[in-house]
This record gives structure tokens, C-alpha cells and sequence, in this order.
């Protein structure tokens, strides 16, 4: 019942889903917040997101020296394509390497 709803909110452009399945969260969309006169606030709550996805990815790969890409889908609750950009942001800032070619792929520090 409360997804139904949150999904109306988000077809009614109140509320914005991030993520898939279980791991869905939902934040109050830039609209709302531009209404209440507080657009920092939104900036700042969407801008956190991307920030502690990397901070998850090195954590992890910093306690067990590596990480998937299925690894980082199931640890910051994202999909396929999303994993995929976040890690190529990593490498593309000589945070990670990638190690390997399909299946067995994974990266690591520099």
C-alpha cells in the first residue's frame, strides 16, 4: 500500500525514486523544495548520494582488496547502468583500477 502511494506522489512530480526493487528510496522532488524556498536543501540531499557511493566502493575495496561490479550493485542499491557509470567515474579519477575482462572482472586501488 505505501509504495502505491509513494509511486502516485511520483507520478504527481512530489516525490523522486532513486534506485530499484528493495533498495527504491524516495526524496522529496526539486519542485517541492524550490516551493518551500529552500533549493540548497535539495542540492545538498541529491549531491549525497553520488559523494557516499564512492565512499561505500572505497570502503569496501579498502577492507577486501576488490569489488565487483554485481558487488557494488548490491552494496549502494543501484542497478546495472548506475554501478557501471559509478565505477568508470572511479577509474576515470585514479581511484580504482579495473583488473580483468568479463565475468571475472573486478577493480582495485591503483
Amino acid at each position: 500500500m505505501a509504495r502505491s502511494v509513494l509511486e502516485r506522489l511520483v507520478e504527481a512530480g512530489l516525490v523522486q525514486a532513486q534506485g530499484i526493487k528493495k533498495g527504491r528510496t524516495y526524496t522529496l522532488s526539486p519542485q517541492v523544495y524550490r516551493e518551500l524556498g529552500q533549493s540548497a536543501d535539495y542540492v545538498r540531499q541529491a549531491g549525497f548520494d553520488s559523494i557516499q557511493q564512492e565512499q561505500m566502493v572505497n570502503n569496501y575495496v579498502k577492507n577486501h582488496g576488490k569489488i565487483t561490479r554485481q558487488e557494488t550493485m548490491d552494496l549502494c542499491r543501484i542497478g546495472k547502468d548506475q554501478a557501471t557509470r559509478l565505477l568508470r567515474r572511479l577509474i576515470d579519477g585514479n581511484k580504482l583500477k579495473l583488473v580483468g575482462q568479463g565475468r571475472g572482472a573486478y577493480y582495485e586501488f591503483p
